[in-house]
């Protein structure tokens, strides 16, 4: 595990309800890849229901991120791409499953036209910083 430096509000700057402004550390970068609501056979978990696709997707970055040797701890950014952004509590939700408030890693979120496939509600990636 990295030793991460969370400021959740740097000077001047507004402070952050839900995520951390700057987390900093010094390790190996780990890029996630966006993740869906797919299960290890590709099929999609919840259709139509926001918090069942917001759990799996958070099951597959912690998958990705065991596959780098990295935990959620590790995690410095997120990024959040929803088709509404009224699927927010469903993936803060998810989220305080693995990631405690104390640890948040900055975070962004986007609402987008479409994804990949009319019945994804969200895809998440992430970056991780893992400790040399």
């Amino acid at each position: 595990m990295s030793e991460l430096t969370r400021i959740p509000a740097p000077a001047g700057v507004a402070p952050a309800a839900q995520y951390s402004h700057v987390v900093l550390g010094h390790g190996r970068f780990v890029a996630i890849a966006g993740q869906l609501a797919l299960d290890e056979d590709g099929k999609l978990v919840g259709e139509g229901d926001a918090a069942a696709q917001a759990r799996q997707v958070f099951e597959n970055l912690r998958r990705c991120l065991t596959a780098a040797g990295a935990t959620f701890d590790d995690v410095v950014k997120l990024t959040y791409f929803v088709t509404d952004m009224a699927h927010m509590p469903a993936l803060r939700a998810a989220r305080a499953e693995h990631i405690p408030d104390d640890r948040l890693p900055a975070a962004s979120a986007v609402q987008v036209a479409a994804l990949v496939r009319p019945e994804f509600l969200m895809e998440v990636e992430a970056f991780a910083v893992v400790g040399e």
